[in-house]
């Protein structure tokens, strides 16, 4: 790396950085004064300590390029690996799901589809396509990646974008083959895994200029189990009623584990989040004002209609309390095992929710409904991610049959409004709250 691009991002990182946190707080001063809609709780205070770091985040990887070696990283990547070498990993679904949440998504997918991408293709995808194409960012500027790394655990687009971008950038591209979860992993299955990731050691000390620290590497995977496992703890506070944040705010706070995972300051944050909602419990301060119903998502959010649907729920007295989605963050984290790393992280990553069967999700559903007291199932069937909507109609049906839970289809795009129906919507949610009142 270059000494020059090294002492800027040093000075960014320890001088810049600072003032930059310290003039977003001086704003969000100014607005404290805005009061939270009625029918909400009172807002998060460490929500102001979230936008820091990934404000901080964003602003130094435009800093990063030639100091540190950088990775473009899918979710699901196994991104402890690189955490080892020291790479600034930017995570291309995380800065999706910001500019559809600012609605942002249209005007970036469009750029890719005049390019020739299909409006059916996955809009993270697309979104990311067109900043590449045009350098549009709400963040700035995103750092040209060394390395990408990929993993089709969580779905095979990711293998098609990623070659895009590859092609684009003319940079190597790493993939992590999980194969798919048919009943149980078996042992020739994770001997296959490992080998991917002690082939993949050599290049990665290559691509960083950097020698792999079997120390460093488990204290990474130390710190990812324990952020992990706090997130886990954040999430189960919602079992309490009445419960002290809702799914809407899971979703905002998920960012840490997602983009920073195997970082100190994700572990930090989850456990300041987690000692304010024990707070909150233990004064019975809930998330909504009158929460009468308790409700369960599936899928993706609806990332530009977060805050609408927020009040919409909030209002009739019904607050989500789980989600399949938030929960796959801490769902196979207790795999992980720094006396046997890599093994631990092939398990960790393989068994995900997407790359696992039907009936594993069935009951992961079943158990999470009754844990969480649930009353009803509101399942987003999203046109961006086939691979988790396929099989929801079933697991409506199986779901309805077994523990005569009312629920319902909303169909959406993740940050494509263009695909998103607000009267075909409303009526069936409409229909939901009367089914949902009169006890299903």
């Amino acid at each position: 790396m270059s000494i020059a691009p090294e002492i800027r991002y040093r000075f960014m990182k320890d001088i810049g950085a600072p003032l930059v946190m310290g003039m977003a707080g001086l704003k969000g001063k100014r607005k404290a004064a805005i009061k939270r809609d009625i029918p909400l709780g009172p807002p998060l205070k460490c929500s102001k300590r979230l936008k820091e770091i990934m404000t901080r985040h964003y602003f130094l990887s435009r800093y990063a390029e030639g100091a540190r070696p950088v990775a473009w990283v899918t979710s699901g990547a196994p991104v402890e690996l690189l955490r080892a070498f020291d790479f600034y990993t930017v995570y291309p679904e995380n800065h999706g799901a910001l500019c559809g949440a600012q609605k942002l998504g249209p005007e970036l997918c469009s750029i890719a589809e005049g390019h020739g991408y299909n409006q059916d293709l996955c809009s993270y995808a697309r979104i990311d396509i067109g900043v590449c194409l045009s350098g549009k960012t709400p963040v700035g500027r995103l750092p040209r990646p060394d390395i990408l790394f990929a993993s089709n655990n969580i779905c095979q687009t990711v293998m098609y974008w990623y070659r895009v971008l590859a092609h684009h950038w003319k940079i190597p591209l790493m993939v992590f083959d999980t194969p798919f979860n048919f009943v149980s992993l078996d042992r020739s299955a994770i001997t296959y895994m490992v080998r991917q990731f002690e082939e993949m050691i050599p290049e990665l000390e290559r691509i960083s200029g950097r020698k792999f620290s079997e120390k460093k590497f488990k204290e990474v995977l130390r710190l990812g189990k324990s952020s992990a496992m706090a997130w886990g703890e954040v999430l189960a506070t919602m079992k309490t009623v009445p419960s002290p944040m809702t799914i809407f705010d899971a979703f905002v706070h998920l960012a840490p584990i997602v983009s920073l995972r195997g970082l100190p300051v994700t572990l930090e944050y989850y456990n300041v989040l987690l000692s304010e909602l024990k707070d909150r419990v233990s004064k019975g301060i809930g998330a909504i004002v009158n929460e009468r119903k308790r409700l369960m998502w599936d899928n993706i959010a609806i990332w530009y209609k977060i805050r609408d649907f927020s009040r919409l729920f909030a209002e009739r007295g019904m607050n989500f309390v789980t989600a399949t989605y938030t929960n796959a963050w801490a769902e196979t984290i207790s795999y992980m095992d720094e006396r046997n790393p890599m093994e631990s992280l092939a398990k960790a990553y393989s068994l995900v929710i997407l790359n696992n069967n039907l009936d594993h999700r069935l009951k992961l559903m079943e158990r999470l409904i009754k844990e969480y007291q649930v009353d009803g199932l509101v399942i987003h069937s999203a046109r961006s991610c086939k691979p988790y909507s396929v099989g929801q109609y079933d697991l409506k049906r199986l779901l309805m049959e077994r523990l005569a839970v009312p629920s319902v289809v909303i169909e959406a795009d993740i940050t494509d409004f263009r695909a998103y129906s607000e009267e075909q919507t409303t009526t069936r949610l409409e229909a939901f709250f009367e089914n949902i009142e009169d006890g299903g």
